[in-house]
């Protein structure tokens, strides 16, 4: 069985270790602890190992985020992976940083990489998990907060949410997102 886990964020130096990237720090560390390697493909890059006779197949598009349904749609047929299979990793500002939330389905709230993969895939029913970045800036300066770094409360909380991300992604291919959310949920 395969499962495609998509962290959503934005290629470049320049954008790594920033709120809008977390996506992609959250694949990173789960495939640190599981010796994982990416390397370039068509569309991103992507690493995979096993999990339990699972297949999981990590991708962190380079599309940027306004195009990351592209990099989804074309690894879900290229890899054949069920759409029920597919989990999306992104950040939110509606919710406190690192307030951790997974929902099998769901608008994109606004988000533009949400909006991306449900213009692509023409559905809004896929998996994702909502990592809070919290609503910290003054009006108008959403960008500049979304696409500055951690504060040093946030990357010194940092590694912690992002183990707890990682037991989210590992249960999701295990048990499903229905005993996940019940799980992990609110915690």
């Amino acid at each position: 069985m395969k499962y495609l886990i998509c962290g959503l964020g934005n290629p470049g130096a320049e954008y790594e270790h920033t709120r809008h990237n977390i996506g992609f720090s959250v694949l990173d560390a789960l495939a640190h602890a599981n010796q994982a390697v990416f390397e370039s493909v068509r569309y991103g890059s992507m690493s995979n190992f096993k999990l339990k006779g699972r297949n999981i197949i990590l991708l962190k598009p380079n599309t940027y985020m306004n195009l990351s349904g592209k990099a989804i749609q074309y690894w879900m047929q290229a890899e054949k992976v069920p759409l029920e299979n597919v989990l999306v990793i992104t950040d939110d500002l509606a919710l406190p940083f690192g307030t951790l939330r997974m929902r099998s389905k769901g608008s994109d709230g606004g988000h533009n990489g949400l909006k991306s993969i449900q213009e692509c895939l023409g559905t809004t029913n896929y998996a994702r998990l909502r990592f809070g970045i919290g609503s910290e800036f003054a009006k108008g300066h959403q960008v500049n907060y979304v696409l500055n770094k951690w504060n040093a409360d946030e990357d010194k909380a940092l590694p912690e949410r992002l183990n707890q991300c990682c037991e989210f992604i590992k249960s999701f291919a295990t048990i499903g997102p229905t005993l996940t959310m019940s799980q992990f949920n609110n915690k």
